[in-house]
């Protein structure tokens, strides 16, 4: 066997072992949501399954594959490396795609798109060819977001007490009223002592005629005021699937029932 044709048949295996272990699924919603298809080969039109001008996001698990617009790799196409591409509508390719193939290895394409995720992501997504079942939920609970604190400043009036110096002209006369009452309390030393204690009662309340008084001015005063935040953050779902209790956390409220594996998994 010359070397050429080693060359070929080498390179006959090598294409069709590369194929034989990529993968590619089709979802009918954004999000890896909806009928799901799966390609492990070349599809020529997707109006045979059912899934012509369908698919609005796509899983690659394996593989580059070509994904053409038209029937029979027709039209406008794209390439999909392996990776997650959660909208194809970034690429103009939502709801447009008719057929798909393993991309050849040596042509060079020129459209090729940016935006898959470095692998696939399924979380919740519902795998290609797996049932799913109806699930009671049992309970949904709010969970609110943090605390937000709201501060603001406001001018506000504000009257407060003033205390100037003690009125001279106020005691001095207070005292001499004082003393003149003061002594006509009484007779010999008790007039004396009654004549003291008025002068100085008088003095001390004269003092402070007019000591005390409020002012009146404007300031600018901090105000703050604490609130939850306007949405929940997500929502506390417990549902039943065969009599066990399972517990999921949502970023939407659900219906009665969410749908589930046979593990009980949840799935959308």
């Amino acid at each position: 066997m010359n070397l050429q044709l080693k060359l070929a048949l080498a390179a006959v295996t090598l294409a069709i072992c590369t194929q034989a272990g990529a993968q590619i699924t089709f979802y009918e919603k954004e999000g890896f949501r909806g009928r799901v298809f799966t390609a492990d080969t070349e599809v020529s039109n997707f109006q045979r399954y059912g899934f012509n001008d369908r698919a609005a996001s796509v899983i690659v698990d394996s593989g580059r594959w070509e994904a053409c617009e038209d029937a029979n790799f027709a039209g406008r196409c794209v390439l999909l490396r392996t990776g997650s591409y959660d909208s194809l509508s970034g690429m103009g390719m939502k709801d447009r795609i008719s057929s798909v193939r393993p991309a050849d290895n040596i042509k060079r394409y020129d459209n090729e798109p940016a935006g898959a995720l470095s692998s696939p992501a399924y979380e919740y997504r519902r795998r290609p060819n797996e049932s799913t079942f109806e699930a009671n939920v049992t309970s949904v609970r709010a969970v609110m977001g943090a605390e937000n604190k709201r501060c603001w400043v406001e001018r506000q009036q504000v009257n407060e007490p003033s205390r100037g110096s003690a009125n001279v002209g106020g005691a001095i006369l207070g005292g001499i009223l004082g003393g003149v009452l003061g002594h006509q309390v009484g007779g010999g030393r008790g007039k004396d002592a009654a004549t003291v204690v008025g002068a100085l009662g008088g003095g001390a309340i004269g003092a402070n005629v007019g000591r005390s008084s409020n002012q009146t001015y404007d300031r600018d005063v901090q105000r703050c005021e604490t609130a939850a935040s306007g949405a929940p953050a997500y929502w506390d779902v417990t549902y039943d699937y065969r009599g066990v209790e399972h517990r999921l956390q949502m970023n939407s409220p659900p219906g009665a029932t969410i749908a589930v594996n046979q593990y009980g998994e949840p799935r959308q």
